[in-house]
């Protein structure tokens, strides 16, 4: 586990921007990308438009990433 921010790289309204994020965090919004077939730009670009002002952008994507695994987590205990 690795719990120093590593600073990733995404073009956001065409301008290159870098955000600092866990490995963990990063895995995850790479899966989640991946499972919707969005580029990590795009899924990052949507994030960006629904956290308004008040919230970084990187603090948006860990909670965006921590709601997909809570609802990951809510389908498999129906599911069992």
């Amino acid at each position: 586990m690795s719990a120093r921010p590593v600073k990733h790289s995404v073009t956001l309204k065409g301008h290159r921007t870098s955000i600092s994020l866990e490995d963990e965090f990063w895995q995850e919004l790479r899966r989640i990308s991946q499972e919707n077939g969005k580029p990590i730009n795009g899924l990052v670009a949507d994030i960006d438009v629904k956290r308004g002002t008040s919230t970084g952008l990187a603090s948006a994507i860990r909670v965006f990433v921590l709601e997909d695994l809570k609802a990951q987590l809510a389908r498999a205990q129906m599911d069992a």
